[in-house]
């Protein structure tokens, strides 16, 4: 991948987590970024992410922490801008 196109990717990444969770801080980037990876492939590969969470539990349980901060955060975003 060519630079120009990494800091495009980067700067959508920023962005998204900006409109997700009202914050582009860096724990907050990697958080999301993970978060929408997990998301579509469970999506587009579920069997792939169900062997996954067999193999690693705690990864999946780690995985459900973050989605569950995410909404938290994305709620309280939300409530901040009504």
């Amino acid at each position: 991948m060519d630079d120009k196109l990494q800091l495009q990717l980067d700067g959508l990444m920023e962005k998204y987590a900006e409109l997700l969770v009202g914050s582009s801080d860096p724990k907050h980037i990697e958080m999301v970024k993970s978060y929408a990876l997990y998301s579509f492939i469970a999506k587009s590969m579920p069997s792939l992410v169900k062997h996954w969470n067999e193999e690693y539990p705690d990864a999946k349980e780690a995985m459900k922490n973050v989605v569950h901060e995410i909404k938290e955060l994305n709620e309280k975003h939300r409530n901040e801008q009504k």
